[in-house]
């Protein structure tokens, strides 16, 4: 494959400058940007590679990568390959795009508390879920979930959500399979789904504070209920 002549890390070091003083770039979006640039470069260090054949001495010294996942250069192609490794678990069925977003009252603890609040927001969307499938009212079903953490939005700010593609149904007691109420239209109903899962996760936030030892002033939690926590979106997936 022929080597581009000008990659994004030509772009952002011949902006470095401007870049670093910008009062539209915060610290974060500074040490990604700075990954890719420094990737596969002396500053991050390199290794030998050595040809197995015993009659060939060829050694061959490769800088490392930056391994961010926005960088085009050494992330791209393995984000490719997981997408690619998906599709071929995916069921015969149809799917819904759900996403779960956390509202911006609870970033601090995002970022103090990562472990702890994005645990929460695994258990809180699974247990949401699976009890809204279980219900014979919506669906009476087991189902299945594969998530994905987003911790940053496309503009590189801390926006935590949680992406989850889930079939349009499940597999009953008689081990059939099972398709939603909705004739296609969407998974459950959001104001019901979000309503639950804040709870869950209210209920989860308190309990898990209180076993880590972490002060989470009650305003907090007052706010919480005065908005919807959550977000939700639903979309068909893939669509038609």
């Amino acid at each position: 494959m022929t080597k581009p002549l000008y990659e994004v890390a030509h772009i952002i070091r011949d902006n470095w400058n401007e870049i670093c003083h910008s009062a539209k770039i915060n610290s974060h979006q500074i040490r990604m940007l700075n990954a890719l640039k420094i990737c596969r470069t002396v500053n991050l260090g390199w290794h030998i590679d050595k040809c197995n054949n015993r009659s060939c001495d060829h050694l061959q010294i490769s800088y490392n990568s930056c391994r961010n996942r926005h960088c085009p250069k050494c992330q791209g192609k393995h984000r490719e390959d997981w997408i690619n490794k998906q599709y071929k678990k995916l069921l015969p069925v149809k799917y819904f795009h759900v996403v779960f977003t956390l509202p911006h009252q609870l970033n601090k603890l995002c970022l103090h508390q990562p472990k702890m609040m994005y645990s929460i927001l695994f258990r809180a969307a699974w247990d949401t879920i699976n009890t809204f499938a279980l219900d014979p009212k919506h669906l009476g079903a087991q189902t299945g979930m594969t998530c994905i953490l987003h911790t940053w939005g496309q503009n590189l700010s801390l926006h935590p959500h949680l992406h989850c593609i889930i079939p349009a149904g499940g597999i009953n007691k008689k081990g059939k399979w099972k398709s939603t109420k909705s004739k296609g239209k969407y998974l459950f109903p959001v104001k019901a789904l979000s309503s639950v899962f804040r709870a869950k996760y209210v209920h989860l936030l308190r309990k898990l504070s209180v076993a880590n030892n972490v002060v989470i002033d009650q305003s907090i939690y007052d706010q919480l209920f005065q908005k919807k926590l959550g977000n939700l979106r639903q979309a068909t997936f893939p669509r038609s």
